[in-house]
């Protein structure tokens, strides 16, 4: 070690180090100034922002916040997990690059297929089955691939089984080795019974899945047997918690019908397979593969399994919730950063689902933009040289360790309740989620969860992105969700106007002063009204707009000077309602205030009736 001499420059060293007391005491001067009066733990308090599950995001997270309260995560490829299933993690060849293909049509499916697995896709997720490509075709649909090499991961629904033959039979018929068959029947006869409802006893389902098991277990090592699927509470408005929760509440079922149907516990454990949603929130996501991980080891642990048992095999699916159908474009950057979460959390397999999702059928472009985002964090962000790159962040690790302790009381209330299939059953699972889904539903309502180029920053005047429609997937179970769905509602009125009348529903902009007053709220009024497909009109007077409505923009300080005698003057000029971009304040004339924060669904949804949309 090379010792530099004393030059009298101190170093940083020298200076003591700063205290969270000091910090929270700088956070408190700020807030006074803002008008809110906190000290001490409070202050810092007064900066957590709230998540689902009863969770909060701390302005400051140090190592005081994980001692004694957090436990050790390990090590990567040791129980429990936390940091990986493989020692090695991803940094050996990256992720898994699965590919999802959908299409009915088996040999437009095989076009895809191929195009996929010739440009750097690893592995195939197929539907199959009236929600996807005909069960019969599946021969069809790969020709030409290389089943020794390319994983086949199955989904097909209450069709699990004939679709498992028909693989089964086609990897035979190709004489490829039973041992270099790899992949997933994708048997999962309680997200089955999720999707589609009713009262159906999923108990034969279960010992068909569990045969399938045993037969994988004897003679294909290289294939899984059951998908325990977390897709269909997420896709029903779920949170991380629901859906790790009930995901292992899947598990422990599924763990219990291979068992019973003579199965070791190990062998059972290693049929399975966790599939879940990876969002553009990659904190939450990366937390909830990290803390999926964890449980899972727990549940294995407590079932009597061995510790490498506990090893979950997890598949990210990037979120269909957050896909928009308006600005499909803004998809991509959603996906990249939920695809970036997956990869930080250890997800073994992921799938892009293409931006044009929400659409339809994906065309060749939407397809390739999806594979290559993988490709893309892998080959030239290396992304994967890195196990575990989130482990050591206090943020992470505490985050990680509140989200685990969330979902396991999901998951036992679930097994107290009977189990899933009970749970499911009697409505319980169904009326939680709709419960958490409302309360999401007001944040995206009053745009405090944004989303851009539907309730923040929407285009007009874009043209719509055109698909082939997809197949309808299964329904009659717990509903799916959209963040865009109630702003979709409103363009779709204002779309139905404007191809009835050739114009959509305008409003008028009325501002008041020079720019510097009125551009700010101008703009937000103008964009409020966008969300809801409501043309803003900014030239000319109120009488050239056309318009029966008008929205007053300027500042406070010429609000209290103007804002009445404006509003008269529109009414005067023939406004039947006028709107004031800004906090309530009382003044005569003014019908509605608009402001950061509000409603902004009931607000454009109440303008549109009475601008005459039906």
């Amino acid at each position: 070690m090379t010792v530099l001499p004393d030059d009298g420059f101190s170093l940083a060293a020298d200076f003591p180090d700063a205290t969270r007391e000091q910090w929270q005491r700088l956070v408190a001067g700020v807030l006074s100034k803002a008008g809110t009066a906190a000290e001490g733990p409070a202050a810092e308090e007064a900066l957590a922002t709230p998540l689902e599950d009863g969770l909060a995001t701390r302005p400051l997270y140090a190592a005081e916040d994980t001692e004694g309260s957090v436990p050790a995560p390990g090590v990567p490829g040791f129980a429990p997990f936390v940091r990986g299933a493989r020692p090695e993690g991803n940094a050996v060849s990256g992720w898994d690059v699965r590919q999802h293909h959908g299409r009915p049509d088996p040999r437009a499916a095989n076009e895809a297929v191929l195009a996929d697995l010739e440009n750097g896709v690893t592995s195939l997720w197929l539907t199959v089955g009236p929600a996807g490509l005909p069960v019969e075709a599946l021969p069809t649909a790969l020709d030409g691939v290389y089943l020794d090499l390319a994983p086949v991961v199955l989904d097909a629904g209450p069709d699990f089984e004939p679709a498992a033959r028909a693989l089964l039979e086609l990897y035979e018929d190709r004489d490829v080795p039973p041992a270099a068959a790899r992949g997933n029947l994708g048997a999962d006869p309680l997200g089955t019974l999720a999707r589609t409802g009713g009262d159906t006893d999923p108990a034969g389902p279960l010992a068909a899945a569990a045969a399938l098991a045993a037969e994988c277990a004897a003679g294909h090592p290289g294939l899984r047997a059951l998908t325990v699927d977390a897709l269909p509470y997420h896709e029903a408005g779920g949170s991380a918690a629901q859906e790790l929760g009930l995901s292992l509440a899947t598990g422990v079922a599924y763990l219990r019908a291979l068992t019973d149907a003579g199965l070791g516990l190990e062998a059972a454990c290693a049929q399975l397979e966790f599939r879940y949603a990876a969002t553009a929130d990659q904190f939450l996501t990366v937390a909830k593969l990290r803390a999926a991980r964890r449980l899972w080891s727990r549940v294995c642990e407590a079932s009597g399994a061995g510790p490498a048992a506990g090893a979950q095999l997890q598949h990210a699916v990037t979120s269909p919730v957050m896909m928009t159908r308006r600005d499909p474009w803004v998809n991509m950057l959603r996906t990249t950063v939920a695809t970036l979460a997956a990869g930080v959390g250890g997800a073994d397999a992921v799938t892009v689902l293409p931006f044009d999702h929400a659409l339809g059928l994906p065309d060749a472009f939407a397809r390739r933009i999806a594979r290559n985002t993988s490709t893309i964090l892998v080959e030239e962000s290396h992304l994967a040289r890195v196990v575990d790159p989130a482990g050591g962040s206090w943020y992470v690790e505490k985050l990680t360790d509140e989200l685990a302790h969330a979902a396991w009381e999901v998951f036992r209330r679930t097994e107290r309740e009977g189990g899933l299939a009970a749970a499911l059953r009697s409505g319980r699972v169904a009326r939680d989620l709709a419960a958490t889904w409302e309360q999401r539903k007001q944040q995206l309502a009053r745009r405090r969860e944004p989303v851009t180029g539907v309730s923040e920053f929407p285009h007009l005047a874009e043209k719509p992105v055109q698909r082939d429609p997809a197949p309808q997937p299964p329904s009659g179970g717990l509903p799916r969700v959209r963040r865009d769905e109630a702003y979709e509602a409103l363009r779709a009125r204002s779309d139905a106007h404007l191809a009835a009348t050739g114009a959509r529903p305008r409003v008028f902009l009325a501002t008041i002063g020079p720019a510097a007053a009125h551009t700010a709220r101008a703009a937000f009024a103008a964009n409020l009204l966008q969300a809801g497909g409501i043309e803003p009109v900014t030239g000319g007077t109120f009488e050239e707009s056309g318009a029966t409505e008008a929205v007053l923009c300027s500042s406070d300080a010429l609000y209290a000077e103007q804002a009445e005698e404006t509003a008269a003057a529109l009414r005067a000029a023939g406004a039947r309602h006028v709107v004031l971009s800004g906090r309530p304040a009382g003044y005569a004339g003014i019908d509605t205030y608009v402001h950061a924060g509000c409603d902004a669904v009931a607000v454009l949804s109440a303008t549109l009736d009475r601008l005459g949309v039906a």
